[in-house]
């Protein structure tokens, strides 16, 4: 082989192997930057225990919370900080929620592997992906087409191919795919909606903020008994972007 073809190719040999060796650093940086953000999440759960109800939060959670990468869910510009536990914005007024706060509202679905989940308010995916490790199928909804477009890319890209989007309003559920063992709702309203009572299935349980954008919010848990009745408590204060929509 002639010299200046044999150069091209060893270069481009050592070109792919530094390549090769950035991702895998990248990676491995990823890799121990959850495991650091899981021990804070655990530490933040002892903290919060008797506002939560347990010491503690279900192995199955805190595994897909390892798994899933955040990194991903977050512009590029702010990926340095995806593993940090606080929210990140991700464009026209939104935010991807603090991880704590993501695992808490997972966990306290208390969801089985056979489950079909709703979301209202998908934003970048990363609860719809992290609900996506954990049941058999995520319903989520974005009133903000751009994020829901985005958000339905980036699911396809990454394989999550068990969560099915829709752009919309997401106060009034998704009624075709009714009922739902579990419903979370990631933005704060100001009174839980009746339509995702509706469609939450006897037995099952909601999560949402609820409160204004001016005032303090509480996460409440809602239940809905075997004959239907309907109980809730409020689990702790947190900061949501507000439910918007034409209700």
């Amino acid at each position: 082989m002639p010299a200046g073809p044999m150069r091209r190719l060893l270069f481009s040999s050592v070109l792919v192997l530094l390549v090769a060796q950035a991702v895998a650093g990248e990676a491995a940086d990823y890799e121990r930057e959850r495991a650091e953000l899981l021990e804070e999440v655990r530490r933040d759960v002892n903290l919060t225990r008797q506002e939560l109800g347990k010491d503690a939060l279900d192995p199955r959670v805190l595994d897909v919370l390892g798994r899933v990468p955040r990194h991903e869910f977050v512009p590029e510009a702010l990926r340095r900080h995806a593993y940090l536990n606080r929210p990140l914005p991700i464009g026209y007024g939104q935010t991807i929620s603090q991880p704590y706060i993501v695992a808490i509202m997972t966990d306290l679905l208390e969801t089985e592997s056979g489950d079909k989940v709703l979301e209202v308010g998908t934003g970048s995916a990363y609860q719809a992906a992290i609900l996506a490790g954990l049941v058999d199928k995520v319903f989520s909804i974005e009133i903000i087409p751009e994020l829901g477009e985005s958000a339905r890319r980036r699911l396809s890209r990454l394989g999550y191919d068990n969560v099915s989007t829709r752009v919309g309003d997401g106060y009034y559920g998704w009624e075709n795919h009714a009922p739902f063992d579990a419903i979370i709702v990631t933005a704060a309203a100001g009174h839980v909606p009746p339509p995702l009572l509706d469609q939450l299935e006897p037995g099952g349980r909601m999560l949402i903020p609820v409160g204004s954008a001016f005032a303090v919010q509480h996460l409440m848990l809602v239940t809905k008994s075997d004959d239907g009745e309907i109980r809730s408590r409020q689990v702790l204060p947190v900061a949501f972007v507000p439910l918007t929509g034409q209700h």
